[in-house]
This record gives C-alpha cells, structure tokens and sequence, in this order.
C-alpha cells in the first residue's frame, strides 16, 4: 500500500475542497435563517459516514485508504465512519491497513468513530450454528475498530420467521457478537436496515432482549419504509451510540433536507442523554455526493451541530 497520495488523487482533492470553499460562502446566509433557540444549546459532532461518497469509490475515482484525508480537507470534518466494503480486499492485512489508515487520521487530527459492517452474514440465522459463523465473520472488523481507535462496529440485525422468532434470533445472535466485542472495549451498534430492523418497536424490543451495556442502536434519518421515522427514531434513541441523519435532496444548495424534517429529528435526540457523534449520510441522486454533503452539513451546523468540535464520541 503506498503511504502517500497520488498526483490524480492529490489534484482531485484539491478540486473538491476548492469547490468546497466556493459552497460554505454561498450557503452562509441561507444556514443563518435556520438558527437554534438557545434552549436548544446541546452540541453534536458531526462525522461523515463513508457511504455519502459510494459513487466516487465504486468509480475508483478516490482511494478509500485517503477517507479521512478528504474528510478534513474537503469537508472540514473530524471524525469518519467507514464502510467495510471498501476495505475487505486490504483485510487481510488487517494490521497494515490499520496502520495506514490511521497515520492518515493522526496527521488531519481526525477520529476514527465506528465501521459499518455488511455482507458477513445474518446475525439472527434460523441456525445456531449459521449465526456462530456470522459472529466470527465480524472479528476480523473488531480488531480493526479497535486498532482505529473506534467505539463500536455497526451491524445488521438479519433473521427469518415470525415477529417474536426473530427479535429472539437476532438478540441471540447480537449477544454473542457482543461478548466476543467486549474484551476488546466495543460496543455492536444495529441501524434501521431493512426487514424488521426498520421497526422501531421491533429493534427496541431486540435490546431490550440482549440488555447488554456494550449493545445499542444507530437509528437513521431515513431506512424506515413505511414505518413513522419520527416514531421509530424516538423508539431507538434510549439505546444509541450514534446517529445517521440520513438526507436525500434540499430545497437549495444549503437548504431544508425536502423529506426528512432534520429540525424535528434533533428535538428527539436533544430530549434523551445522547452526547456522541451525528454522521452524514448523504445518499441522493441530484446533487453530487459532494454538494449532497456540504448541503447536509450546512443545515446541521444551522440547528446547532458542529463540524469543528472535537469528541471520542463515546
């Protein structure tokens, strides 16, 4: 792995973060229209989930390995949220890749939060011994959560069969991921991610079942469905060791998220005892994955979150 970044990555970056800088000044005027009233005076971090910038990394348009780079460059953040698929070709040297990564956070004094973990098999299989194997399967991103310095993996809460056979299947399954995470000092976070997972009761109920202190939640913005959002955020929060504010598209470059009521969404989190990081997760199609970010940080930094503040997140 080069320790360094390349002359087409380096001239992207800087083509990024000027196109960065050109934003910030045109949205400043709009951010102040959306300002919080001091009784909402709770400060979040804001940290970028990885998968806000999918299109650039499955286009092999920017080398993952300069995530946290780019993170504070471009977008003027300090804490990053990876996603698993861009790394499973490199973890097979897992210390290397660890070591990598995190002199890129050292030098642009960027934390390392959790890694998003998907495709290593259901948590909650019909098969005990299906469901041993999927723990075992998210080993290998523990060591490397802990070797980032992260709080917690974030997993999928995947089973079959009725309402109650899953929560008791998933929780099973989550239990044994849990222990195996903490010697380590982790915590396993499950987000609303489709199936039963995006039922708020339902994901609350699988806590309340494992009712363990190092197993919690990252509720979403958005992976609902049909579900209340509002409902199940509020059902998830008692539970939470981050938060996705998911955002699809804007009024403006830097205006109000048109589906989600990112200001309602804060009032939740702001009513319970969460002091962690909010991690943008842009996944719109209009804007382009950088305009989609600087947009939704622009309208958190205007509800009182803040891009600069510096927290273990824990």
């Amino acid at each position: 792995m080069s320790g360094s970044v390349n002359r087409r990555d380096a001239l992207r970056m800087a083509a990024m973060t000027a196109a960065a800088l050109m934003h910030r000044t045109a949205g400043a005027s709009v951010a102040r229209s959306f300002e919080v009233k001091d009784s909402d005076s709770t400060v979040f971090s804001i940290s970028l989930a990885q998968w806000s910038l999918h299109r650039e990394y499955f286009g092999l348009k920017i080398d993952p390995l300069d995530f946290p780079v780019i993170t504070r460059t471009t977008f003027g953040l300090g804490g990053v949220e990876y996603v698993n698929s861009f790394y499973k070709h490199r973890i097979a040297k897992g210390a290397e890749l660890a070591s990598e990564l995190r002199r890129r956070c050292d030098d642009h004094g960027v934390t390392s939060v959790l890694i998003m973990c998907d495709g290593e098999g259901e948590l909650g299989a019909a098969d005990s011994s299906a469901r041993g194997v999927t723990v075992e399967n998210h080993v290998k991103w523990l060591e490397l959560a802990k070797a980032l310095g992260c709080h917690s993996i974030r997993v999928n809460a995947q089973s079959t069969g009725t309402f109650d056979e899953q929560q008791k299947l998933a929780a099973d399954g989550l239990r044994l991921l849990c222990e195996r995470a903490t010697p380590l000092g982790l915590n396993v976070i499950v987000e609303n991610h489709g199936g039963l997972s995006s039922n708020g009761a339902w994901l609350a109920g699988v806590m309340r079942l494992v009712n363990l202190p190092n197993c919690g939640t990252l509720p979403d913005f958005g992976n609902f469905g049909d579900y209340d959002c509002y409902k199940g955020v509020e059902e998830l929060m008692p539970f939470a060791k981050g938060v996705s504010a998911k955002s699809h598209d804007f009024s403006s470059p830097s205006g109000i998220e048109t589906k989600i009521d990112f200001a309602r969404m804060l009032s939740i989190i702001r009513a319970t005892q969460f002091k962690g990081w909010i991690g943008i997760e842009y996944e719109g199609s209009r804007l382009s994955e950088m305009d989609g970010i600087l947009a939704t940080k622009a309208l958190l930094e205007s509800l009182g979150c803040s891009g600069k503040k510096e927290t273990t997140g824990k």
